[in-house]
């Protein structure tokens, strides 16, 4: 007997994985939560039927996420993740030597849990002395949290049930409020192709509160499309005109010095989305 998953976040189109193997199921306070090594992704992460990440194309997910804003901000000291309960992108944060201290805010507590359990590849820097890791929710932290992060990211779930009211809005407002004076924040804001209101709403609600806001664009395989927008919102940098010196100890699979620049490049109907 063969066994498929099945994703349905998008109405009108599906995406299916071959499983060898479910790991874990176990529905937590705030979701149904599966780990499955698949055949083509390997391990992966899904929550409420939908992939968070795997063990294959994870890399340019947490890569782009998190080297984006920290090349682009001089000098990053503490950083702020909301969200990431897999710890990917806390991976990628703590190469940058400049950073003492990166907290993770994520408000299941089985995620970081089970992630550790069955996903060690991305989640061993959780256990880093310099990662602080704060179970709880990520909007009344950075409520409560003022002009103490150099750079936060948004590493939320689809903009769907808990993690709704992490896109755009009064949120974005906090997040000022929550970074330093040239503080820099950057979340994931879904796919062009299929939810083209949500990638204009959040890029029109960052550009309301940020005096630079940019979109920049990756290619992930197991994300709706396969193609996927980030939105970067800047209180003193421009990312664009930023000149990376990438260190060549920094083992990367995606990211680049000249790809930071050329992300920011978007084809004309994405243009035609944020106009």
């Amino acid at each position: 007997m063969e066994l498929w998953l099945k994703e349905g976040q998008i109405e009108d189109a599906v995406m299916t994985y071959k499983i060898k193997e479910t790991l874990v199921r176990r529905m937590t306070p705030y979701q149904d939560l599966a780990i499955v090594d698949t055949y083509a992704f390997g391990r992966m992460l899904v929550l409420d039927g939908i992939v968070q990440t795997t063990i294959k194309d994870e890399y340019v997910y947490h890569e782009m996420i998190t080297h984006i804003p920290l090349f682009t901000h001089p000098n990053p000291k503490k950083v702020l993740v909301v969200g990431g309960g897999d710890g990917g992108a806390i991976r990628e944060i703590l190469k940058h030597p400049s950073v003492e201290k990166a907290v993770l805010c994520e408000i299941d507590g089985c995620v970081i849990e089970e992630c550790k359990k069955h996903l060690p590849e991305i989640s061993y820097a959780l256990d880093n002395p310099r990662c602080e890791v704060f179970v709880g929710d990520g909007i009344k932290y950075v409520h409560e949290h003022k002009n103490e992060f150099d750079v936060i990211i948004v590493d939320s779930t689809d903009p769907f049930g808990a993690a709704e009211g992490l896109f755009g809005g009064s949120f974005y407002k906090e997040i000022f409020d929550c970074l330093t004076e040239d503080g820099i924040f950057v979340a994931q804001t879904e796919t062009p192709f299929y939810l083209p209101d949500v990638v204009k709403k959040v890029y029109k609600d960052a550009k309301a509160v940020f005096p630079i806001t940019k979109l920049f664009m990756a290619a992930i395989p197991t994300y709706p499309s396969g193609y996927w927008s980030f939105t970067i919102g800047s209180k003193k940098y421009d990312p664009e005109s930023v000149k990376v010196d990438l260190p060549e100890d920094m083992k990367l699979k995606y990211y680049t010095a000249k790809l930071h620049n050329a992300c920011f490049t978007l084809p004309k109907f994405i243009e035609d989305i944020i106009r």
